[in-house]
């Protein structure tokens, strides 16, 4: 589904990413985790084409993602608020990203209905502007966003940063169900290991824009993680 080679970005030339080689396949859910400047953003914006590379590349369905604008047709993303149109409503914005993939108003508020336990009655009909909201319920509006595109690939960084324990748990509870019923190529960065790791079939962990471990999640994938960046301190 998705294949990086060779892939290295340099900020005053130091390397932020250096990836020699990494597949992702079809369906898979893999978290990223990594230290603050591990690269894990940068990654991200790399394999979104928000940035440029300096050396290799990063292909979807085997198509140069530099090169092509095909894979934005199945590919969605939520960074952070920036990628937001803060000045609309909640519904505004809604409307306008389904406008944009087809949808009319009636099927975007069928779809909108599934997410009312998420939502917690915080988003819909407040009458407030997007910028007006918590940096929490503005993740809520881009997770959602994104998933109103029916997307094949779907990237998410540090989505359970901003939101409170019990949206943690409804969010987890998404992005499992999208993965198994689904069959979304998900990625989420993360620095709550254990929320990454009860999502995800597979863990990326970085340091230093490199790829350190690349493991299965299993038993003792979070043991082994704790060890790790108990160690790193």
């Amino acid at each position: 589904m998705i294949q990086i080679k060779n892939l290295v970005k340099r900020y005053n030339d130091v390397a932020v990413v250096d990836i020699p080689e990494l597949s992702i396949n079809k369906g898979e859910t893999i978290g990223l985790v990594g230290n603050n400047g591990a690269g894990k953003t940068t990654l991200f914006r790399l394999m979104l084409d928000l940035i440029r590379t300096d050396e290799g590349e990063v292909r979807s369905k085997e198509e140069n993602v530099a090169e092509n604008d095909h894979w934005k047709r199945y590919t969605a993303s939520f960074l952070d608020e920036g990628f937001l149109i803060d000045y609309l409503s909640p519904e505004e914005y809604f409307y306008f990203i389904g406008s944009l993939h087809g949808l009319n108003r009636a099927h975007i508020d069928e779809e909108l209905e599934k997410y009312d336990d998420f939502f917690n009655g915080e988003i819909l009909g407040r009458k407030k502007y997007i910028r007006d909201l918590s940096k929490g319920n503005q993740c809520k509006v881009g997770v959602v966003a994104t998933l109103l595109q029916n997307p094949e690939v779907l990237l998410l960084d540090e989505p359970f940063a901003n939101i409170d324990p019990s949206t943690q748990i409804r969010l987890k509870s998404l992005i499992k169900g999208i993965g198994s019923e689904k069959h979304i190529t998900t990625i989420v960065s993360s620095h709550d290991l254990n929320h990454v790791t009860e999502v995800s079939e597979r863990i990326i962990l970085m340091e230093k824009g490199k790829i350190i471990k690349d493991i299965k999640t299993g038993n003792n994938t979070l043991s082994e993680l704790e060890e790790y960046f108990s160690v790193m301190q």
